[in-house]
């Protein structure tokens, strides 16, 4: 039997082939963030991955570098701690829209408002893939899950206005459509130094579009095209993913604000002066 050809070494030859379905978005995804780690030149022994449950949260499995598969809804926690005791690397916390913005939803504002220095990469693709396709916080309206089969009948979160006003600092979406786009903004948010939050849209073929009759993921990646209008740092507003209007997409926010650990510093600094020492990491 062949061997598959990896186009990276930040990739585990010996997981492939992978578990995602075909014209699933989650692998596009990950192909644009290891281009993205190549480009940034961090060392491999300097990126750590943290994922929680789900079928983009199997992305942990895949890379080639310190990564965690944590529980459901707690891998910002997981990334909050590393984050802290490892400065001198970078934290990607890699899962999906049921994981991060439901079960995880209280840890994903509070971290953004605490503006915690890692990346947040969230493939949204509207529905639980792997536990069942329920009704998510991104599930449009009206659009079937398996929790509500009649259609969903709540309000929907707009991800890159919630960032936004829990204080990210780095906040873009983009689709698995603009892979050059993608890569490019994943290449800055590991450069910047703050909460950085990236949403992906992707297909979900097996749950979500096959069970709302949405066509092949060809056709959910013409709608990425056809549909998209980039509207590059000028901000959130009116990026709602309303059923008919433009799909806004972007690099919304890029500003430079204090990160946790250096408001925790700075605190200690002044109230302990020199008696406080910064944690610098393992070296």
């Amino acid at each position: 039997m062949n061997q598959p050809v990896l186009l990276s070494p930040l990739l585990r030859q010996e997981r492939m082939p992978h578990i995602w379905c075909p014209g699933c978005g989650v692998g596009v995804s990950l192909n644009c963030f290891v281009r993205a780690v190549e480009k940034s030149g961090i060392p491999q022994d300097r990126i750590h991955v943290v994922s929680g449950i789900g079928c983009t949260g199997r992305v942990a499995g895949y890379v080639n570098v310190d990564s965690f598969h944590t529980t459901h809804g707690r891998a910002l926690c997981f990334a909050t701690g590393l984050a802290l005791s490892r400065p001198d690397s970078r934290v990607v916390v890699y899962s999906g829209d049921g994981d991060l913005t439901a079960i995880g939803g209280n840890h994903l504002i509070h971290t953004a408002r605490r503006n915690v220095d890692m990346v947040v990469i969230c493939v949204n693709n509207f529905t639980y893939g792997m536990t069942g396709g329920q009704v998510t916080p991104t599930t449009p309206e009206n659009m079937k899950a398996s929790t509500t089969p009649y259609g969903n009948f709540e309000y929907t979160f707009n991800l890159p206005a919630l960032m936004e006003a829990c204080g990210a600092t780095f906040v873009s979406r983009w689709t698995v459509f603009h892979v050059r786009q993608l890569i490019r903004s994943l290449e800055k948010a590991l450069k910047h130094r703050g909460f950085s939050f990236i949403e992906v849209l992707s297909p979900c073929p097996t749950l979500y579009m096959r069970r709302n009759r949405l066509g092949n993921p060809l056709n959910m990646m013409e709608q990425f095209k056809e549909r998209s209008v980039i509207r590059n740092g000028e901000g959130t507003a009116g990026t709602s993913l309303e059923e008919g209007a433009d799909l806004i997409v972007g690099d919304f926010i890029e500003v430079r604000r204090a990160t946790f650990k250096e408001c925790y510093e700075r605190r200690m600094t002044e109230v302990l002066g020199e008696r406080f020492v910064p944690y610098e990491g393992v070296r």
